[in-house]
């Protein structure tokens, strides 16, 4: 497994079959993550290789996540949180080399802070949602995977209006699931 790919799963702003939902704008830097998503997480991937991940204040209301898979170099990037409704969404680029924009994902982190789960959105119904026109964008290729994708270019307002609709909950499918790492 590549390891952008790892990374990119990791922090859900993830690859699901080749498949990447990116959005023309990131989420504002205007809100602070909740305190229990910083910190040392771990996790297995598909294969049963560890995957350690790091969460850390980058500055401001900006953040840094470290993730490490076993053999393969350890890859950081920098996200933003916001919280709408009982949902906490993050936000972080995406490298040109997979067609730039950003990725939004979701996450939680369970009441007694042990466990974190990241959710991506599923690119068949957010293509549809473009298609009935509750959202505005155009399909297209993952540059590298050659899988499909879609690039959403309706305002932060609409996106988030979208994704906090109950109608919509179906939309976020769990790509990771982590457990707090003992120090």
């Amino acid at each position: 497994m590549k390891a952008w790919r790892v990374v990119l799963l990791t922090l859900s702003f993830l690859l699901l079959g080749g498949c990447l939902v990116t959005f023309g704008d990131p989420l504002p830097a205007n809100q602070a993550a909740p305190k229990a998503l910083l910190g040392n997480w771990s996790s297995k991937d598909a294969w049963g290789q560890p995957l350690k991940l790091a969460i850390s204040r980058a500055g401001g209301n900006t953040y840094k996540a470290v993730a490490r898979a076993q053999g393969k170099p350890a890859e950081e990037y920098a996200f933003t949180v916001a919280r709408h409704g009982n949902r906490w969404y993050l936000s972080a680029g995406v490298p040109k080399r997979l067609g730039g924009n950003f990725l939004i994902g979701g996450f939680e982190v369970s009441q007694d802070g042990k466990d974190l789960v990241i959710y991506n959105l599923d690119v068949d119904q957010v293509q549809q949602a473009v298609q009935k026109k509750e959202l505005t964008g155009r399909s297209t290729e993952v540059p590298e995977d050659n899988g499909p994708g879609v690039l959403i270019d309706s305002p932060t307002e609409r996106v988030l209006a979208y994704l906090d609709d109950p109608a919509n909950s179906d939309l976020f499918v769990e790509v990771a699931r982590f457990q707090r790492a003992g120090k």
